[in-house]
């Protein structure tokens, strides 16, 4: 993909005086008769005195100007080397070099709205990686490198020999086997247990499938015990993905632990937010239902599984046409496509060798451990960069915790469970208090050092130390000692700027006038500045925002504050309702909270606080319907049709 990088730096002045010396009309001959042409050149116009012929010099630029030439360089640098490694193939790294140049214009600290130059930068460069996303989303899963192929993925073009010995050898093992499934074996099941327990590729690749599943398997069992279908079917995830929460298929779209294809009423929300066919265990739940809703309609768990592949419409007409409903006749009549007739039996294979893993030499078999995780249910808008300030987490482990996120904030409008490591719920609702609700999707949270000083930590953040110093309830010149965490008014690039927070009341101005001007409610004009009825004296400075709960330690006396950190109720915004699940992500990184990292394709909708209001009401309608088919049998949803997208592959 060709990107123009100089698309908005045409000089206009010289497209000016091109477009001019093509219409410059001609010079009109002379008509006086008897004019003779002038022989000698004309003369020369006299000489411009040497101080006239002097150009005049340039202004010198400003000391904003030499910041901005010097900050756009670096992102210059830094889009540039993420084009680069975007062509390479290399997406993880293009798409670490697309976050530092988005990065380093929303925390320069220089007002990107405010200078035209830098705001065309900005533009420009959001622009370039969303197309370039867009491109990669065709491909694959966006800026995430190619997955690993599924058991079903290196199989399908695999020609089976039939072992006399392995069919044997399955069949007694059979006879041993645990299954809520009515399990068989003949010969199109042994030669896939022959190519998973004979062959390094098959070995290898089950293998993996295998130990992966030992992330969710606690959670898949839970659910389906939930849900009153086979346990068993945990293993259609072999074929479908391996296992892996986030993968997708290119052909079709089909995505997901479970390759829900992009349209269809399966109860899983999407949106420019969230897709939850990527959440491990919603997407679970919408499986299970779905499994049960053809097998109400078909009858039969083996015309269950290739409705699941093939769609339940189209199983049931090869019944009808054939007049058997039964899936192994179905096969041997070569009524299905190759794709299902081979996934029913990959399937079982797989459920034989799980109950039996030494027997086919699957005896190094370690299950990745269970992550237990914490979940907050929240109702606003929140950065991923300040939930891992909170929580002291990095910002990749948060990611991986919930894949279900296209972005790096959660949606406005609607709720979301937000999965936080084990035993981090109660510090981030304690300390997610003290940032103003309106203000979590931006701002960020610094733990105060024994060094710090409000000069300091403006410094690191890139803020103005009265904006700081403001929007924590602090003087300008106020000492940090006892104060345990400043919140940082980082602001959304379009938003409204960050930092009106107090405004000292008019000669004239009553409560009333001062809420519709911000608009704020009058209710919350009182609560912030606790004052009854609607007089205000002038002079006075008023709380126009919601404002930030500066924590003190003990034995700190001045500017008192509403709550401390440790020690505050959660408020009604923070989400009172948690619960600890069992899920897994990769393993935890013990490391510090790397600041401004994360995704920054979708920059632009975070600058603008979230971005596509218009869309909030519809996405808070579609979100409280899909919760509430949690209570209700499964609704009709449309085909599952996979066989079109595996060919594609």
């Amino acid at each position: 993909m060709h990107i123009t990088w100089n698309r908005y730096r045409l000089p206009g002045s010289s497209l000016l005086l091109l477009l001019l010396a093509g219409c410059v009309p001609p010079q009109p001959t002379s008509s006086s008769a008897g004019a003779t042409q002038q022989a000698t050149a004309p003369a020369l116009p006299a000489a411009a005195s040497p101080q006239a012929a002097k150009p005049t010099a340039p202004p010198p630029l400003t000391q904003q100007q030499q910041r901005v030439r010097q900050l756009i360089g670096q992102v210059e640098d830094a889009y540039a080397k993420g084009v680069a490694a975007y062509h390479k193939g290399q997406l993880l790294e293009a798409k670490t070099e697309f976050d530092r140049a988005v990065d380093l214009m929303l925390a320069s600290g220089i007002d990107i709205k405010g200078d035209s130059q830098l705001q065309d930068e900005f533009d420009r460069v959001v622009d370039g990686v969303n197309a370039l996303e867009m491109e990669a989303l065709k491909q694959g899963n966006g800026f995430v490198p190619k997955e690993e192929p599924t058991p079903a993925d290196v199989a399908s073009d695999v020609n089976f020999t039939v072992d006399p010995n392995v069919v044997a050898k399955a069949r007694e093992d059979l006879a041993t086997t645990k299954s809520d499934l009515p399990l068989m074996v003949n010969d199109y099941v042994a030669g896939y247990i022959n190519f998973f327990a004979s062959s390094q590729r098959g070995h290898n690749t089950l293998l993996h499938s295998f130990e992966r599943a030992g992330r969710y398997k606690a959670m898949i069992q839970r659910v389906m015990a939930e849900e009153g279908v086979p346990q068993d079917l945990i293993y259609l995830a072999v074929a479908e993905s391996g296992f892996n929460p986030r993968a997708v298929n290119r052909g079709s779209g089909a995505g997901g632990m479970w390759q829900f294809m992009p349209h269809g009423n399966y109860g899983l929300v999407r949106n420019a937010y969230v897709d939850e066919r990527f959440d491990p265990e919603k997407s679970t739940r919408a499986y299970a239902r779905y499994m049960k809703f053809i097998y109400n309609q078909l009858g039969d768990w083996y015309l269950s599984m290739a409705g699941y592949d093939w769609g339940s419409g189209n199983v049931q007409r090869a019944v009808q046409k054939t007049g058997y409903a039964d899936f192994w006749e179905l096969y041997r009549r070569n009524n299905l496509p190759v794709e299902t007739k081979n996934y029913v039996p990959e399937i079982l294979a797989a459920i034989i060798i799980a109950n039996h893993p030494t027997q086919y030499g699957f005896d190094d078999v370690t299950l990745d451990p269970p992550v237990l995780t914490d979940t907050v249910t929240i109702n606003y808008s929140v950065d991923l960069r300040l939930v891992s300030d909170l929580v002291n987490a990095p910002v990749d482990e948060l990611m991986a915790l919930n894949p279900s996120l296209l972005r790096m904030i959660t949606p406005p409008d609607t709720s979301f469970d937000l999965h936080l490591p084990a035993g981090t719920a109660t510090l981030f609702t304690q300390r997610v208090a003290v940032v103003p609700e309106s203000r979590r999707n931006a701002w960020r949270y610094h733990r105060v050092a024994a060094d710090d000083t409000l000069a300091s930590v403006a410094h690191s953040y890139r803020v103005q130390v009265a904006e700081l110093a403001e929007a924590n309830q602090l003087g300008g010149s106020d000492s940090l000692q006892g104060v345990e965490a400043l919140v940082i008014p980082v602001a959304p690039v379009a938003a409204p700027s960050a930092h009106t927070l107090l405004y000292t009341a008019r000669k004239g101005d009553t409560l009333v006038t001062i809420a519709d001007r911000f608009g704020v409610s009058l209710t919350q004009l009182r609560s912030w500045n606790k004052i009854a009825g609607i007089k205000v004296a002038p002079g006075r400075r008023l709380h126009v925002a919601e404002p930030a709960r500066v924590s003190r330690t003990a034995g700190s006396h001045r500017h008192k504050t509403a709550a401390t950190a440790e020690g505050a109720e959660p408020s009604r915004a923070s989400g009172g309702h948690r619960r600890r699940t069992t899920t897994t992500a990769p393993k935890a990184h013990e490391t510090a909270s790397a600041k401004g990292s994360g995704a920054k394709s979708a920059a632009r909708a975070t600058a603008n606080q979230g971005g596509e209001p218009a869309a909030s009401k519809k996405r808070a309608q579609t979100h409280k319907a899909a919760s509430g088919a949690k209570n209700h049998p499964a609704q009709k949803p449309a085909a599952h049709e996979k066989s079109s997208r595996k060919k594609q592959k």
